[in-house]
């Protein structure tokens, strides 16, 4: 796993849970400092600092691996259906289009 990636999907799941680094950084004990080192693939976490991140930001640790392993297809999934179930037939149906047409060019 890219230590810039992993470190990419932390910082996104912190943002969506309104937090700034000190303040995640604070609840798992870690310093500022080093969660940004994280963030910005400096560095890769420790597999209890990994769990501690993933727990305190309310997101399975498969979330945050999520297009990196095997099991990140399920939750990309489950998001594109999240999505598709706010719309309406017809802009499902746009969707499917606009998928189809990319997938062809691809």
């Amino acid at each position: 796993m890219q230590r810039e990636f992993l470190g990419k999907r932390i910082r996104e799941a912190r943002k969506l849970s309104k937090m700034t680094q000190d303040q995640l950084s604070e609840k798992i004990n870690i310093s500022t400092v080093y969660l940004g080192e994280i963030e910005r693939g400096n560095k890769m976490p420790s597999i209890p600092v990994f769990i501690a991140i993933a727990e305190a930001l309310n997101v399975s640790c498969d979330y945050l691996l999520r297009d990196s392993a095997d099991t990140g297809v399920v939750f990309v999934n489950n998001e594109i259906t999240e999505k598709l179930n706010g719309l309406s037939p017809k802009q499902r149906k746009t969707v499917l289009e606009i998928i189809n047409a990319y997938i062809k060019n691809l």
